[in-house]
């Protein structure tokens, strides 16, 4: 398991999924409505196997993604 964190600069609705190196959709994390301020999330992995997995973060017009490695 890991934590994410993020921060939002007003209230907003934040989807964060995460994806395998061939684009396929692997989690949904955070499909949730949040107040602007810092916030953190446990994304639990065990059911995935060990890997790079890249996860997107979006909020309004704000979209982000980046790696993550998976090591069991």
């Amino acid at each position: 398991a890991t934590n994410i964190t993020f921060t939002l600069p007003k209230n907003g609705r934040v989807t964060l999924k995460v994806f395998n190196t061939l684009g396929q959709h692997v989690a949904t994390v955070v499909d949730a409505t949040y107040e602007a301020g810092m916030h953190q999330v446990l994304f639990d992995a065990s059911s995935l196997s060990s890997g790079v997995y890249i996860y997107t973060l979006s909020s309004g017009d704000f979209l982000a993604a980046k790696k993550m490695i998976l090591m069991k």
